[in-house]
């Protein structure tokens, strides 16, 4: 009877044995059941990767009556969905004018208006879906301490503003009175943004999406796709699922799976370490406004508090796997110098994982093969937009023209000289921080 136990144990993953080490292991709500897949088996919708974008998919697909299975190399959220700095951001990297000179007028303005509106899409489920993940829509602040950075803010202020966008442009003093700091020249408060655990929002929009009638199978790696007919055949270990249509969604974690889907985005490692819970008196004067704030300078830091005064320091790490806040002392330095008030506070927690980015910075809508659909590379803006773009997946699986959709099917390309990418992404980060230094 006891080996019995053991071996559920073992085949039904609830979130608990495989994810690494982070604040938000340690305080998200509990996980699903999600058992490994065993046996063949059809779907109408086969998704890999149990991310934001997969489990978004999944969700929206199967409030469509659409039979959906996802499947997952470790349990949903494992990856950059669990452990990124929890801002749901709006907006794309680019600012709005260059966009719609990218794509053209048309497409540029749904793109803008998209990825802008990304946030709320966000909000909304956390709310239909009654989610908990310490949800709160507070603002997200875009902030610049060089003279470069505060002139490109106010340009997109002004482009915000044409386009009718809920921003307010903040200038030295009132910034310093919305973060509790000097140190930046000016902001732009856009309203639409604010946070989440992100691990507990993957875990509720798994939740929902198995309650509106998807499977999720974890610890189920899939090690190969082929076609079969108009089908295509996911391999893995424990069994098949056979299906018309396929979404990738894989991210800062995708292998050989698809030839060359690796080869076509950057996965760099993102870091955060978060501090102890915070006095309210301490808490009041670090972030009064609690908006999410991220600095639009070479090399991008992060930072929130969340809904128990801790505050979380994000930015660049080092190229692999770290746990523990002793590997991130330069965010902790950095915290002090903002807040000097910070100087005895203890730091509990540190981690970092892959995201993905892309060499043009947009996210990458891709339908390399009939029935086979990719959307990666973020760039930092995972939350909201693979939220989003998880519902634009659904609808292009539910037949939505691509003309039709919120972002261009663009051709897959492999980056040129991609085994350089470590060296490089080393490179940029040690680039941008001397430029940051130096006021450039």
């Amino acid at each position: 009877m006891w080996r019995g136990r053991r071996v559920v144990i073992r085949d039904w993953n609830i979130g608990l044995s495989l994810l690494p080490k982070s604040l938000y292991a340690d305080t998200a709500r509990p996980g699903i059941m999600t058992p490994k897949l065993e046996g063949d088996r059809r779907a109408d919708v086969a998704i890999v990767g149990g991310g934001f974008t997969g489990l978004s998919a999944a969700l929206h697909l199967a409030e469509q009556g659409v039979g959906v299975a996802v499947l997952e190399a470790q349990e949903p959220g494992w990856g950059a969905s669990g452990r990124n700095g929890g801002q749901v951001n709006p907006g794309l990297k680019h600012d709005p004018d260059q966009i719609e000179r990218d794509f053209g007028e048309a497409m540029g303005r749904r793109m803008v208006a998209f990825s802008a509106d990304a946030p709320n899409r966000v909000f909304e489920l956390v709310q239909r879906h009654q989610i908990t993940c310490e949800a709160k829509q507070s603002g997200t602040l875009r902030a610049a301490f060089t003279e470069r950075s505060a002139t490109g803010i106010r340009g997109l202020a002004a482009q915000c503003e044409r386009r009718g966008m809920p921003v307010a442009l903040l200038e030295r003093e009132a910034v310093r009175e919305a973060t509790g700091t000097g140190r930046y020249i000016n902001a732009l408060l856009d309203r639409r943004g604010g946070f989440v655990n992100p691990l507990g929002y993957a875990r509720g929009l798994a939740q929902a999406a198995v309650q509106a009638g998807a499977k999720i199978h974890g610890d189920t790696q899939v090690t190969s796709i082929r076609q079969v007919g108009r089908d295509w055949r996911l391999q893995a270990e424990g069994g098949s699922v056979t299906a018309p249509h396929v979404i990738l969604a894989t991210n800062g974690y995708t292998g050989d799976l698809w030839p060359g889907l690796r080869r076509s985005i950057v996965p760099v490692f993102s870091g955060i370490t978060a501090t102890e819970p915070l006095s309210e008196a301490l808490a009041a004067r670090v972030m009064p406004s609690r908006s999410v704030l991220y600095e639009m300078e070479s090399i991008t830091t992060y930072y929130r508090l969340d809904a128990f005064n801790r505050l979380l320091m994000g930015g660049r790490s080092m190229m692999s796997s770290l746990s523990g806040p002793e590997g991130f002392g330069y965010l902790a330095r950095y915290a002090v110098r903002l807040w000097p008030e910070l100087g005895n506070i203890s730091w509990t927690h540190g981690w970092n994982g892959q995201l993905a980015v892309t060499t043009d910075h947009y996210p990458h809508f891709h339908e390399p093969a009939p029935g086979v659909l990719v959307c990666l590379g973020y760039n930092g803006r995972g939350v909201a937009m693979s939220t989003a773009m998880g519902a634009e997946l659904a609808r292009r699986v539910l037949g939505t023209p691509v003309s039709e959709l919120n972002m261009p099917v663009t051709d897959l390309r492999e980056i040129p000289f991609h085994g350089l990418w470590r060296q490089a992404a080393v490179a940029r980060v040690v680039y941008g921080r001397i430029r940051d230094s130096l006021g450039l």
